[in-house]
């Protein structure tokens, strides 16, 4: 039974940055007065909460593209929500809205940074959080912008039955590439071949990673899609083609570290490579970079998701009280799809 009411807010805030990964006590759930509308505000009520690596992030305040989190401040997230009470001309109860409302049961807005779903979400309006949603925006972008795929050529991308990487190997099989996944774990593999149409996926676990990925890919790597980082990235520089594309949108192996990894002098490696075989590698946030090209992506992406060619599996989680722990998970790898928690119920 979810705990929503409409007396009170429960919120989870920021208690204290982590130290390396985070644990429980690095958040707080806490219990505050309902918030109430002014003129031209809307009140409302989180259906959908998306937990997504950057948030990592936003716990510590190393400089970084967007403002840290503050202590006490609720931790900001993509919701899915329902309009409980209008004081804007342009919404009404019972509307279904993509918001920013973070980590909590309520939240206000002005109107200027809700977008109401369509009528083809509301059917599955989770899916605004994810395969119609900023991950699903992320891979397209990253892959079609700066990894250019073309017929025939590899496309390797990690995090394979994730958010993004899902995402990215489907579209990379639609432009005719030979697509290999990375995944932790035999479930996950199958999954992404089974499903999702990868042509292959190698478990990162496996002893031998480093040389079944280069099993699986004997012509080299056009495109490697980079959300990881860490132990997989070592064992992709050295397959790397010339003219290689390196799309880089997150490394979620490198968010809890408080210090540089011992061992060889990567970025000299990494350099010597770029040079000797001309790797594009590009890092992009796809809301600062990207965000006008967002009618671009729907156009393309509504059609293959409704004709079954795009697919995401969703990790759902019921209960704001368990955020904290599936964040966590998150980080260690333990989601199985495109990590969503339901904090209250679709009706009003």
């Amino acid at each position: 039974m979810l705990k929503q009411n409409n007396h009170s807010n429960r919120r989870i805030v920021l208690a204290s940055r982590p130290k390396g990964a985070p644990v429980p006590d690095n958040l707080r759930l806490e219990t505050a007065d309902l918030p109430h509308p002014d003129d031209r505000q809307v009140l409302l009520r989180t259906v959908y909460l998306s937990l997504d690596p950057y948030m990592r992030g936003r716990m510590s305040d190393a400089e970084s593209y967007s403002a840290p989190v503050a202590i006490g401040e609720v931790m900001g997230a993509g919701t899915v929500s329902r309009v409980v009470e209008s004081k804007h001309p342009d919404y009404k109860t019972g509307d279904w809205v993509l918001n920013y409302g973070g980590w909590q049961d309520y939240s206000l807005a002005d109107g200027k940074a809700l977008k109401k779903l369509d009528d083809d979400l509301l059917a599955h309006p989770s899916w605004a959080l994810g395969v119609l949603g900023m991950p699903a925006f992320t891979a397209y972008m990253g892959l079609m912008d700066i990894g250019q795929p073309k017929t025939g050529e590899t496309l390797v991308v990690a995090a394979a039955t994730g958010a993004v990487g899902s995402v990215v190997g489907q579209v990379a099989k639609l432009k005719g590439c030979h697509t290999v996944g990375i995944a932790g774990g035999q479930d996950k593999c199958r999954y992404a071949e089974e499903v999702l149409g990868f042509d292959t996926c190698i478990d990162r676990r496996a002893d031998d990673f480093a040389q079944r990925l280069a099993k699986a890919c004997p012509d080299g790597i056009d495109i490697y899609y980079e959300n990881v980082g860490g132990a997989v990235f070592d064992a992709v520089m050295p397959l790397l083609n010339t003219s290689a594309r390196v799309p880089l949108c997150g490394l979620i192996a490198q968010y809890n570290m408080q210090a540089l990894p011992e061992g060889p002098d990567r970025l000299s490696l990494l350099m010597g490579l770029l040079l000797r075989k001309r790797i594009r590698i590009q890092g992009f946030i796809i809301a600062q970079d990207y965000a006008h090209h967002y009618d671009e992506f729907i156009q393309v992406m509504a059609p293959w998701v409704k004709q079954g060619k795009i697919q995401m599996r969703e990790d759902i989680v019921d209960g704001l009280e368990n955020a904290q722990q599936a964040f966590i998970g998150l980080l260690q790898g333990k989601n199985f799809g495109k990590l969503v928690v339901r904090v209250g119920n679709d009706s009003l």
